[in-house]
């Protein structure tokens, strides 16, 4: 799985620091952040739809798995193995499912992966979501782990909400606050996402 850390630098970092003092000073105290990214869309799309609700370590076996039984992951490697083969690489059936069909959706064109870097993150959003087994926060995650779209800040993630309440030392955070810091992040909220994954581990 080929795989390099999400690009940022200065540019984001000062943008951030000027428009929020507390989130700068956390970039400050806590320094760049090295988050992988894998390009490749498909090989990302489906090692998410795999390590769903597993660790990290378990998640890296059943790919290593996959790849000892199928070969490279490919669209047509995965649309050609049965659901038994895929399961059997140590995940329910309904997951297997899941996997054959973005497979599928790829062989056959219902899917085009090269075309959604045309389209806007909303968009991508629509069109990733549509297939079974892919939710809006894992459609998220793919815009900036596998796209390093610039702008992504997820209501869906817990983590992220938990980072900004800490942040900000508020007991709870809604949607309308959330928003009002979404936009102050603009158009960097995928660099501020990282630091508030981090704040929220702490």
């Amino acid at each position: 799985m080929t795989m390099h850390t999400f690009r940022y630098g200065e540019t984001e970092i000062n943008h951030l620091k000027k428009r929020d003092r507390k989130l700068g000073a956390a970039i400050t105290e806590i320094g760049m952040i090295e988050r992988d990214v894998i390009p490749d869309l498909f090989t990302a799309l489906v090692a998410s739809v795999a390590s769903q609700q597993i660790s990290a370590k378990a998640a890296e076996t059943v790919w290593r798995r996959m790849e000892e039984r199928l070969g490279t992951i490919t669209p047509s490697s995965i649309a050609g193995a049965t659901p038994e083969e895929i399961q059997q690489c140590g995940m329910s059936m309904r997951k297997a499912g899941y996997i054959k069909g973005i497979g599928e959706a790829v062989t056959n064109g219902s899917l085009d992966l090269a075309g959604l870097h045309e389209l806007s993150d909303d968009d991508v959003i629509a069109r990733l979501s549509a297939l079974s087994g892919v939710g809006i926060w894992t459609a998220e995650m793919l815009l900036i782990f596998s796209m390093e779209r610039p702008d992504v800040l997820s209501w869906g993630d817990l983590a992220i909400r938990r980072g900004m309440m800490q942040l900000y030392g508020k007991s709870s955070i809604d949607r309308a606050a959330f928003e009002r810091y979404r936009k102050r992040y603009s158009p960097y909220g995928s660099v501020a996402s990282l630091y508030l994954w981090e704040i929220s581990h702490r």
